[in-house]
């Protein structure tokens, strides 16, 4: 009976799965439409492209046919990701009107805007095996040579003024030393010792004609891909209405000053908002704490008004909070026996404190500890106003 049962399962299975196959691809009418695969899936007339193409104002030869099929190739794996394509377009507005006046106001071309797009899809928080992060994908040491601040508190590869200012001055610098905006968005992408290697050994500064690492071959053809599609996404089949864009960034900036290290919690309860709100306008704040010192902070848009004196009066009530909320570690405690004996989260009591498992605590050490009474006004007061909004 098992051996039956189990027999028409598969039978069932197989079914299934030939109806799947069936209603998706054959020419039978499916939920009362007919399929059109031709219109959904055939890629071949957006090939058609126009013989007088240019990236940063230098001429691509799309004339010889070896640069015309590692240009098609690029377009078509860039419109094949269609749901890519339309997140990138959604951002679009989000992220490159900011991109586009610096790139214009330090007489940047502005085609390397879609540098932005190749190398993070506009994420701030995107980051690569090999440690590059950010809307640039800045390695650290370059990053900090072009004068962004990356460290355990702040990375600045996240924030688009500054990352685009140090991409800015990148970018003249490259360009200073190989005469090409093409050649210089190619070392951006593999290095500009090993691009001026190649340059050497093979005897030219062409970029078409350069044999470089397979990823540099691809990216000048995939940024001028990108340039295609936002230069007309209508033409290749991406209709959006305005609405569907997200919207512009809205924000006010603020200085404030900590004299010791400050939650976000509390910037964000004096800009009347959310602690998520806070760290998606200001990315490059890594933790939940602000280090001591001076910081330029943004806000949303309208809450500069008061902003001081309500931050003012919130640190006054955290200090006060953490002289009444300290313990003392004593002889055999442990982190995850404090928290039980406390009853708090063991992830909470290590953000309270900035500490890490894998250094242990000793008698003597000060934690602060914030139960649950001391919490739940917050929290309540919190989810009242998500209400209101």
């Amino acid at each position: 009976m098992e051996k039956r049962r189990t027999w028409y399962n598969r039978r069932g299975k197989s079914f299934l799965i030939f109806l799947f196959f069936f209603v998706c691809f054959s020419g039978v009418e499916a939920f009362g439409e007919k399929p059109q695969p031709n219109r959904v899936f055939s890629l071949v007339p957006y090939l058609k492209i126009a013989s007088s193409l240019r990236f940063c104002n230098e001429k691509v030869p799309i004339e010889n046919r070896e640069i015309q099929e590692r240009l098609e190739k690029e377009l078509l794996l860039t419109l094949w990701n269609r749901p890519q394509v339309i997140l990138w377009l959604k951002r679009s507005r989000r992220y490159l009107p900011v991109i586009e006046n610096m790139l214009k106001r330090n007489h940047i071309p502005e085609d390397l805007k879609y540098v932005a797009i190749a190398e993070s899809a506009l994420r701030p928080h995107a980051g690569s095996r090999k440690g590059a992060v950010g809307f640039w994908q800045f390695m650290a040491d370059t990053g900090r040579k072009y004068g962004l601040v990356i460290n355990a508190r702040i990375d600045e590869r996240r924030n688009i003024v500054a990352s685009t200012e140090a991409v800015i001055r990148y970018l003249k610098d490259l360009y200073q030393k190989f005469g090409s905006w093409t050649l210089a968005a190619a070392a951006f992408n593999m290095g500009e010792e090993g691009l001026m290697a190649e340059i050497l050994e093979q005897g030219t500064r062409y970029y078409y004609r350069l044999y470089l690492p397979l990823e540099t071959q691809r990216f000048i053809f995939r940024l001028v891909s990108i340039k295609l599609i936002f230069q007309d996404p209508e033409r290749y089949g991406f209709e959006l209405s305005e609405k569907d864009y997200y919207p512009p960034l809205s924000y006010e900036r603020v200085e404030i000053t900590c004299f010791q290290e400050t939650p976000i919690r509390i910037i964000a309860q004096a800009a009347k908002t959310h602690f998520k709100m806070i760290k998606d306008l200001n990315p490059e704040i890594r933790g939940h704490y602000l280090a001591a010192g001076s910081h330029t902070v943004l806000i949303p848009k309208g809450a500069s008004m008061g902003f001081h004196d309500r931050y003012q009066r919130y640190v006054k009530k955290f200090l006060a909070a953490q002289k009444e909320q300290v313990y003392i570690v004593r002889e055999g405690d442990n982190l995850s026996a404090i928290a039980e004996k406390f009853d708090v989260p063991l992830p909470a009591l290590l953000i309270w404190n900035r500490l890490d498992l894998k250094r242990p605590i000793h008698p003597g050490d000060r934690l602060i500890i914030y139960p649950k009474n001391s919490r739940s006004v917050e929290k309540d007061a919190f989810r009242g106003k998500q209400g209101n909004e």
